[in-house]
């Protein structure tokens, strides 16, 4: 299929994954490059030896990755992650080069993934993190409550998350906003649950969303549900996972769409709130050491960086 989307994009939701931070070496740069072009068939023969596990990923690129590897044009959006400081929740942008986010439905395949494109890469990367996730019931984060409720389904994933005549040279493209909330569940867990659904929106066991007139402003569903000037309801992919071990547990947040811009109104509207101050009281049991956006190219893009390129 000529100019197929990275797998990792619309596949429905995985059950384990894991994202990697990568950092590009000086001086390995035409080395990096020739390694792209591997990335597809590197991909594909895991897929096949670990047939049935529903095992995908995609690789994006940072815009600091991109004025060091890439002569061609950037993608329109390719830009740094927003600063945000907010009445409970600061963000900053963290400096990372390469993300790699592989899942599937068994660990072993997402583990031999991952090892297999890191370790192609040999010396012309560095690693600066990598976060283990799983799913934590019927898809709940850890606090307790259903993450991606109002994800798009079918055909309508591919339509929020993949690039087609916005960008015409990166067609089949995507955008990955990246962010670690580390939550404060001790603070959490000493919330009534009724006081709980409030500061979602929605009931806790059941999963059922409140009347819009009975949700509070500060709601995470009111402050997450936003429409365009058309009145379109704005839309991104979440392939977000829990994650969590004895020292810190909380959401790597993963959305794709076809421009950040959808993600950054949403962001916005939690931590700096809307016209009337009006922010996201979710945010009081969190904190977010970074985020980060990252354009995920077409399999194409990745190909053409053959060694006689």
């Amino acid at each position: 299929m000529p100019n197929q989307p990275q797998s990792g994009i619309c596949a429905e939701a995985s059950s384990d994954a894991t994202f990697v931070l990568l950092n590009c070496i000086k001086g390995k740069e035409h080395t990096l490059r020739e390694v792209l072009s591997k990335l597809p068939d590197l991909i594909e023969r895991k897929q096949n030896k670990f047939a049935g596990t529903q095992l995908y990923a995609t690789i994006g690129f940072s815009v600091y990755a991109w004025d060091t590897l890439f002569s061609q044009p950037k993608p329109k959006h390719l830009e740094a992650f927003p600063i945000l400081k907010g009445e409970f929740i600061e963000v900053e942008p963290e400096q990372i080069d390469i993300c790699l986010h592989v899942r599937s439905i068994r660990r072993d395949a997402t583990f031999a993934l991952t090892r297999a494109l890191v370790d192609i890469f040999e010396d012309s990367v560095e690693v600066k993190s990598q976060t283990d996730c799983f799913k934590y019931l019927d898809n709940r984060d850890l606090t307790g409550f259903v993450d991606g409720t109002e994800n798009p389904q079918g055909d309508n994933r591919a339509q929020v998350a993949l690039i087609q005549n916005e960008d015409p040279n990166y067609v089949n493209g995507s955008y990955l906003n990246l962010m670690k909330f580390v939550h404060d569940l001790p603070k959490w867990e000493s919330v009534p649950v009724e006081k709980q659904e409030q500061i979602y929106g929605r009931t806790k066991e059941e999963d059922i969303e409140f009347p819009a007139s009975e949700k509070s402003v500060h709601a995470h569903t009111k402050r997450t549900s936003l429409k365009d000037d058309q009145g379109q309801s704005l839309e991104i992919l979440r392939q977000s996972m829990p994650f969590g071990n004895l020292y810190e547990k909380g959401l790597m947040f993963a959305s794709y769409a076809k421009t950040p811009e959808i993600f950054n109104t949403m962001l916005k509207s939690m931590i700096i709130g809307d016209e009337d101050g009006n922010t996201d009281h979710l945010m009081k049991y969190t904190r977010a050491p970074y985020g980060s956006l990252f354009f995920v190219p077409a399999n194409s893009f990745l190909r053409q960086f053959t060694p006689e390129a």
